[in-house]
């Protein structure tokens, strides 16, 4: 290939992968001002579409539906399979209208809340709260419905690497007071302060975590690598542990709180990281079809290392 058409390709090169985040950053400004069931009807059609063409997502589902809920009927199961990818792409849809809706409009779309009466109490004791929130219904809703209820909370998120939608993500989610921690040694520094101090701290505990972060532990019966900061946060400031999640509904969503298995503080670090997945497990069984299941939950771990897979 000629040099100067080798410039040129990697000229044209550039420019996409910096055009690519413009354009998301654009549609996502766009997608903020739908009504809520509007983007639910685009997320819709977007998860029935991505399962009628199939494919790589579609097939992690299935894997994973396949490993977690075995002596479920494969006709069943693909029903569950569409579901989740419905579900999932809602999720999607939903998110800037939550980032860019303010609370006078988005309070009515909050249409119960299921067990508060476990953060009340626990709010009277002083200690840190841990709100571990899993990959369930849609967990963006949790940022402007939590200042409303406790004083001070901090949510951990993972930058996506693209300026353009970190920038409107961390605008969004920053509303009403509610304080960003990133996945970095420092932000793990912010989020083990506020702890310490009393405060809330909001964590997605069922990412796989980075190389060195995790230990493997049971999910739904199969080894995972789970992550270790859950464990450490628990052991380094002695603060309580809920479940959290948001059940999208008619309308809107009900927020859910539920309690952990008691296990997860167990100072020995293999019975608290199976009383996490436990705790995560109980969740999910309670709408199995608004979890992620297109999510590679259980890549790296040794069952998939062993049969030559991590694709699920």
């Amino acid at each position: 290939m000629p040099a100067d058409r080798r410039s040129r390709k990697r000229q044209l090169k550039k420019f996409t992968r910096g055009l690519r985040p413009a354009l998301g950053s654009h549609a996502i400004r766009l997608a903020g001002h739908l009504p809520l069931g509007a983007a639910r009807a685009l997320g819709a059609a977007i998860g029935k579409l991505t399962y009628a063409v199939g494919g790589r997502t579609v097939e992690v589902s299935r894997e994973n539906l396949q490993r977690c809920f075995p002596d479920l009927a494969p006709e069943r199961r693909e029903v569950l399979i569409r579901e989740s990818l419905v579900q999932t792409a809602m999720t999607a849809a939903e998110a800037p209208a939550i980032w860019a809706q303010p609370w006078s409009r988005m309070h009515r779309w909050v249409r119960s809340l299921d067990g508060f009466s476990l953060i009340e109490r626990q709010q009277q004791t002083g200690r840190g709260l841990l709100l571990l929130a899993p990959h369930l219904g849609n967990w963006e809703i949790m940022g402007p419905v939590m200042p409303r209820c406790v004083n001070d909370i901090t949510f951990m998120y993972q930058p996506t690497g693209m300026e353009a939608i970190d920038e409107l993500m961390i605008h969004g989610r920053s509303k009403d007071g509610v304080k960003l921690a990133p996945t970095t040694r420092k932000g793990v520094s912010q989020v083990l302060k506020a702890l310490q101090a009393g405060e809330v701290v909001s964590i997605l505990p069922d990412q796989v975590p980075d190389e060195g972060s995790g230990q493997v532990a049971d999910f739904f019966g199969h080894p995972a690598q789970t992550m270790t900061l859950v464990y450490k946060l628990i052991q380094r400031t002695g603060c309580d542990v809920l479940m959290i999640f948001a059940k999208r509904v008619s309308g809107g969503f009900q927020i859910v709180v539920r309690e952990a298995d008691p296990a997860i503080s167990n100072p020995d670090m293999a019975v608290s990281l199976a009383a996490l997945n436990r705790s995560v497990e109980a969740c999910v069984r309670e709408i199995p079809e608004q979890y992620q299941w297109e999510y590679k939950r259980f890549k790296g771990a040794p069952e998939e290392v062993m049969s030559g897979s991590c694709c699920a």
